[in-house]
Formats: structure tokens, C-alpha cells, sequence
């Protein structure tokens, strides 16, 4: 299997469970126009056909760096840093099975950290996309501001970061099933590590049934508490007394809001403002997007003389985009 003497960007993709997924992902890297990369699979413990297809997808791209890793299941950080720490390049980019990214996504990023040594990251804005025919919906983000990010989630886990800034942080907490991302960024705040966001939706997040990470979104409060426990040195004591009670006393009882500190229970109200306004536009965008398409339907139906077709009518759940 040829691989990549030297190359810049391994790109590593989790897999769990995803094998009618990883194929998309998998394309999505192939098609960038930075080709200075190598790609990392791991099948993290799968018990569907995971591992066959990616490595039918190694056999498919026999000029491309592409290798397949197995491990039991751990879930996904584990995976990422058992991922990383085979992979060879200088800048990672992690990519969910479920996921891709646009052809120009690793040009536009690797430039960003090429040309200033003192970024450690580079996000991106995101454009969120669906199983069925809606179109893409592009989801703009902020500037990065550390202080913002202590905040809210203001970066995907999709950006692209120094190799260093992992093996400083010590990789993904494995411990966490959720919120992991987050916990990552704010480490690497915690020890000097900048970052810069492109404003350009360059990483596309599978909007699923479930919502994207809709569970994180749903354990906001006990993300938060096993961040602050996490990284002390960025929060107030009455904050680290709560996170540690939080994580040790009667936690459902710590979490009800007149138990929660007012500067970690103002970011979850604004989390949860954002969160709100996303759901509310992705919302109106499908109601909208399947009302033309019945109009469409009926006006086609209409011209050619034909009795209209009764279209149902199909109002999709609110989806939560990831933050």
C-alpha cells in the first residue's frame, strides 16, 4: 500500500457503526485539491460491515495514503487518539464517518496555519446537509475569541490544528462521551494555543433525524461542570465547588438551576438562545423548502392536464445543528 513519505495533513475518521456513511467521508477527502495528505480509519469496534468497506475503500484508492486501524469500542475519542497517534502528519484534521468536507477545505486551512506560526487551529463556518434532497444550509459562525469559546462551542470538532496542540493537551479526554470537542479547544486555550476562523462553510455536518449532537446539547450543564473540573485555572471557586459537587455529590440535585453558579448558568441560557434560533430557522427553511416542492408538484400536475397528485404533507421534527 503506497503511502505518503511526508505528509502534511492526516485527516483521521472515527467509525463506529457507520458503514453506509463512511464512503461519502472518505470521497469528500479524496476529492481535495491539497493532496499533501494521508488518511486514518479506525473502526472502533463496529458491528456492521465498517471494516469491510473501508477496507474495500483502501483497495478502491490504491494511489491515495489511506490505511484501516481496529480497536474494541471506545467510543470516539479514544478513537481519534489512537488514530493520531499512528498518523504521521503535522497538522490533523478530524472527520466523523458521517460527515465531509468541501474540496477545499484542507487548501484553505493549511494556509491559514502555513503562513502564521503563531496559529495553532483553523475552523471554519459549516453547512449542514440531510439524507433526503433539501439543500445544504449554511450555518455562519463567529469569529474565534477565547473568551468566547469558553462561552459556547463556536468551533466545530472539524477544524484543522497542530500536531503539537494535541500531544500538549494529551489528546481527547476519553472519559467523555460528549462534549469532547469542546473540552479539547478549551485545553488548548488553557495552555497559549490561538486560532482563526475562516469565514467560509468548509466542513458539512450531517443533519440527522436525531439532530446533531442533540444529546450534547440536551447534558449541557454536566458538560460544563466535567469542563470546569477539567480546567480549573479558568473558572471561579464557587464555579469549581459547584463542577465538583456536579461530578461526586447527588448531581441531578447540583444541577437544577438554583443550585448552579450565574456565570455558568448565563452561558447555558445563551447556549441555549443560540441553539433555539438555529432549530427555529432550520425549521422554517424545510417547511418552506417542501411547501415549493408541492406547489411545484401541483403546478406540473395542473399544465399537463392530469388530476393533482396528492402530496403528503411533510413537516419534518426541528433538528438541532451541532454548536
Amino acid at each position: 500500500m503506497p503511502h505518503s513519505p511526508d505528509p502534511v495533513v492526516s485527516v483521521v475518521i472515527p467509525c463506529h457503526n457507520y458503514a453506509r456513511y463512511l464512503p461519502e467521508a472518505v470521497s469528500s477527502v479524496v476529492a481535495q485539491t491539497f493532496r499533501a495528505w494521508e488518511l486514518v480509519i479506525v473502526d472502533d469496534g463496529s458491528t456492521d460491515n465498517a471494516f469491510e468497506v473501508a477496507q474495500d475503500l483502501v483497495a478502491r484508492h490504491p494511489d491515495r495514503s489511506i490505511r484501516v486501524l481496529q480497536q474494541a469500542n471506545a467510543g470516539v475519542s479514544a478513537a481519534r487518539n489512537t488514530g493520531i497517534e499512528a498518523a504521521a502528519g503535522r497538522y490533523i484534521l478530524p472527520l466523523d464517518a458521517d460527515d465531509v468536507i468541501a474540496p477545499t477545505m484542507l487548501e484553505k486551512t493549511v494556509a491559514v496555519l502555513d503562513g502564521d506560526p503563531d496559529i495553532a487551529i483553523a475552523s471554519t463556518d459549516v453547512f449542514t446537509f440531510t439524507d433526503d434532497d433539501l439543500p445544504p444550509q449554511a450555518m455562519p459562525l463567529p469569529a474565534y475569541s477565547r473568551e468566547l469559546l469558553l462561552q459556547r462551542l463556536i468551533m466545530f470538532y472539524c477544524s484543522l490544528y497542530r500536531r503539537e496542540a494535541w500531544q500538549t493537551v494529551g489528546g481527547y479526554d476519553e472519559s467523555m462521551r460528549a462534549g469532547e470537542d469542546w473540552d479539547f479547544w478549551i485545553g488548548c486555550v488553557e495552555h497559549g494555543f490561538d486560532a482563526h476562523h475562516i469565514h467560509e462553510p468548509l466542513f458539512g455536518a450531517r443533519n440527522k433525524d436525531t439532530g446533531l449532537h442533540l444529546e450534547a446539547a440536551e447534558n449541557d450543564l454536566a458538560i460544563r461542570a466535567r469542563i470546569v473540573a477539567n480546567h480549573p485555572d479558568l473558572f471561579k471557586p464557587i464555579t469549581r465547588g459547584w463542577a465538583h459537587a456536579v461530578l461526586t455529590q447527588d448531581a441531578e440535585a447540583c444541577l437544577r438551576d438554583e443550585h448552579v453558579p450565574d456565570d455558568i448558568l448565563t452561558r447555558a441560557a445563551e447556549m441555549d438562545q443560540f441553539l433555539s434560533a438555529v432549530m427555529a430557522l432550520q425549521r422554517t427553511t424545510r417547511v418552506q423548502y417542501y411547501h415549493i416542492r408541492r406547489l411545484e408538484k401541483a403546478l406540473a400536475a395542473a399544465q399537463s392536464g392530469d388530476a393533482v397528485p396528492s402530496v403528503p404533507e411533510r413537516e419534518p421534527a426541528p433538528t438541532a445543528s451541532s454548536v
